[in-house]
């Protein structure tokens, strides 16, 4: 159940608002890097200690795909550089963070430079950031010192029934575990193809590629991140002329290649790139083209991988 107390914050005056509740005032709807950001950090913190809170929670983590649509311009990094390492270890689903770096995560969703996520301390404490500036706080208590202190923050804090960003458990695509059934499966599946590839998306706009083997499948299955995304694919086809040359006309594709060193890389392209693209990955040993679609793809299977007590908790 979600907490029974939530407060939209924001910088915006209700004074301000039309019939609709639509904003007219002249507050700009990004982050001044400054002092009322640092006002929104210290009324979520003041909430989080009202609620007896000193760690989160990371939920449905993501970063910026290949289209960003943020107020801000997405940056290297996706905003995350001294959170995280590079390559995102530590930012997964279930990863619990201390008070601080939670707030600093929701300093980055405030500027809106790429990665987002739910932060959540069980039924106890929710935090959401949502367009715009508007931030959705959650409790199992009613925190009213957290909301005179956001009120003398110069911030509004709004009763709410729910926030708009509340995970709806009940929307999940893939339920299926990557259980050992899974991996006797996909055993079986190597046995007689040789090779499939695999697509590991640890968070949401974000992947790794591996082209398994019977040989290496135990090395990777050690290797995988937590509550990870598990799609599994036909193996990469040798002839890498032949792919390029059925691309489509027009539209976008993601192009995965296993390059002279055996890495396993991938790009998203649009029919403006291939040339570039063709020029990338000569000397691939082999390749093949995803479509972008859900409806439009056809993997071999799909899991989730469970928690050690062989519950899926990721909501995929």
């Amino acid at each position: 159940m979600p907490p029974s107390f939530v407060h939209r914050i924001t910088k915006y005056d209700p004074a301000d608002r039309d019939e609709r509740g639509i904003y007219t005032g002249g507050e700009d709807t990004v982050s001044d890097h400054g002092p009322v950001e640092a006002a929104y950090l210290e009324a979520i913190a003041a909430f989080a200690e009202a609620s007896g809170v000193d760690r989160l929670e990371i939920r449905d983590p993501e970063v910026t795909g290949f289209v960003h649509f943020g107020g801000e311009p997405a940056v290297e990094g996706h905003g995350l550089d001294g959170l995280f390492p590079r390559d995102l270890t530590g930012y997964h689903d279930g990863a619990e963070v201390s008070l601080p770096v939670a707030l600093e995560l929701v300093r980055v969703m405030l500027r809106d430079r790429g990665a987002w996520c739910r932060l959540e301390t069980g039924d106890v404490f929710t935090v959401h950031v949502g367009w715009d500036q508007y931030v959705y706080v959650g409790s199992d208590r009613p925190c009213a010192d957290a909301v005179a202190r956001t009120r003398e923050l110069g911030l509004f804090p709004e009763p709410l029934t729910v926030s708009p960003y509340a995970a709806e458990l009940d929307e999940r695509e893939v339920t299926e575990a990557a259980d050992e059934d899974f991996w006797v499966r996909l055993r079986a599946v190597l046995t007689s193809r040789q090779a499939v590839l695999l697509e590991e998306t640890h968070v949401r706009n974000a992947a790794r590629w591996h082209r398994l083997t019977v040989d290496n499948l135990d090395a990777v299955r050690a290797g995988l991140a937590p509550r990870a995304l598990l799609t599994v694919w036909p193996d990469l086809t040798p002839d890498v002329g032949a792919v390029l040359s059925a691309l489509p006309e027009d539209g976008s594709v993601e192009f995965v290649w296993e390059a002279q060193d055996g890495t396993i890389r991938h790009a998203i392209v649009d029919d403006t790139e291939y040339q570039e693209l063709a020029a990338l990955v000569a000397g691939a040993r082999a390749a093949c083209a995803l479509p972008l679609y859900a409806d439009e793809s056809h993997p071999l299977f799909r899991a989730v991988l469970p928690d050690g007590d062989g519950v899926v908790r990721a909501r995929w």
